[in-house]
């Protein structure tokens, strides 16, 4: 028997991270999930956005005949094509690896990365012009041919009416891109993603004064669809972090992207009791500030995030755009490269409340919000280092040039439960992510 100590007190930890959910909340929803198997739970009424109207069931009411168990790429590639809109459970066994084929086996002929450095250096080809324009033949158009054999091969569609689960306390994947588009009622839990890696980068001369590296591929991408709740899972670069990435014309040759994005009017999406770690740019709500897609998003991207741990991440945690952001009893940890945790975009309507912040010496509490647009946020009751702060008055006293207001404009009411600010880092960190499902 483990031991856990929550609210001051030490309990018995007789069922994992149930035990010490029931102990903080004294209710009986986490006992009733458990003996659920974890295949056809759906998600609790009022867990956040996603219980939003007809509430988020996934492949529960899968038959026999559309459950799967999958240890490969191409097994799980297989069952998400099978069976039509039929509600599907699909059960994923030890490690995936999307990431086998080397990155030279997407390449198409002639492409030669030496060439393409040679043609974009800035000292040849300058900094004004962008590559969009270059033909096929060139060392950029045979670089979009590669990366499009690469985005084939990770991306999954995953349809309808679908839940994708983990088995046990090692399953998940590598490398791979879960596309999450334009549907309805998706449940991906117990699960861990190591982000892919963008094997064809392209050079922009023109994205910041030095230029940049931009990649492609997020772990998971919510793309226009509702009702989509990811549970107890892992994000992390793995075995490929920044810090390994080499530098190409002074920048970093960035491989990674997003490790999960909710973009284009998707809504409705709970992300709960997640771990998010060791990334640059993390989780990114709407994609532009642009007009055709403020015309998408206005109104829509609810999203709430819950009881997730935020780990040594550099910024986006989330950054926002238009939504309805609902984000309470995190954990955020940060680490070193540390840039911001919110993102305040765009027409964004942050609640920010109950929430508890690690800094380390040095990184200044008024870090943690990030202001790009004149958007008003409410963050009530948050705790940095374990001492109550009133982030937005910190921020404007530490950051005067972003001053921040204070007032969303709307009161989440989609919250099972609400625990102590204080009481959310022994919680979350022992109980999120995957392996450790309640």
């Amino acid at each position: 028997m483990r031991t856990q100590k929550c609210h001051g007190r030490v309990i018995a930890a007789v069922v994992g991270c149930t035990a010490l959910v029931l102990a903080v909340t004294g209710t009986g929803s986490a006992q009733a999930a458990h003996r659920t198997g974890l295949d056809r739970q759906v998600l609790p009424a009022d867990d956040g956005w996603a219980a939003h109207g007809t509430g988020t069931t996934g492949g529960a009411a899968a038959d026999a005949a559309h459950v799967y168990t999958v240890t490969t790429w191409e097994q799980f590639k297989a069952a998400v094509a099978d069976g039509g809109s039929a509600p599907k459970i699909i059960r994923v066994k030890g490690t995936i690896d999307a990431d086998g084929p080397s990155c030279a086996s997407f390449a198409v002929p002639g492409y030669d990365f030496d060439a393409y450095l040679k043609t974009y250096d800035p000292a040849v080809w300058g900094r004004t012009e962008n590559l969009d324009n270059e033909p096929d033949g060139s060392p950029e158009g045979l670089r979009r041919a590669s990366a499009a054999q690469q985005d084939a091969y990770i991306k999954a569609n995953i349809p309808a009416d679908t839940t994708i689960v983990g088995v046990g306390r090692d399953a998940g994947f590598k490398g791979a891109g879960l596309q999450i588009k334009g549907v309805d009622n998706v449940i991906v839990r117990n699960l861990s993603f190591e982000s892919p890696l963008d094997c064809f980068p392209q050079w922009d001369p023109t994205d910041t004064a030095d230029g940049n590296w931009n990649s492609e591929y997020d772990s998971a991408v919510i793309y226009g669809s509702t009702h989509v709740w990811m549970d107890h899972d892992t994000f992390t670069d793995g075995d490929h972090p920044d810090s390994r990435l080499p530098y190409y014309f002074g920048r970093i040759y960035e491989q990674h992207d997003g490790e999960l994005d909710i973009v284009k009017g998707a809504d409705y999406v709970t992300a709960s009791w997640n771990v998010f770690e060791d990334h640059d740019k993390t989780i990114l709500i709407g994609n532009s500030d642009s007009a055709s897609t403020a015309a998408v998003d206005r109104g829509h991207l609810k999203v709430t995030f819950h009881h997730n741990l935020f780990s040594n991440l550099v910024e986006r945690a989330p950054r926002v755009r238009f939504g309805q952001v609902d984000s309470y009893n995190n954990h955020f940890v940060a680490g070193d490269g540390y840039s911001y945790s919110y993102g305040i975009g765009m027409e964004s309507q942050l609640v920010a409340e109950h929430n508890a912040f690690t800094l380390p010496t040095g990184v200044r509490t008024g870090s943690i919000l990030k202001k790009w647009k004149e958007s008003p946020l409410t963050a009530d009751d948050n705790y940095v280092n374990g001492v109550p702060t009133d982030l937005i008055a910190v921020h404007n006293t530490e950051v005067p040039g972003e001053i921040l207001q204070s007032g969303a404009g709307w009161t989440p009411t989609l919250r099972t439960r609400v625990d102590p600010a204080e009481a959310v880092p022994g919680l979350v960190d022992h109980c999120a992510g995957a392996g450790r499902p309640g």
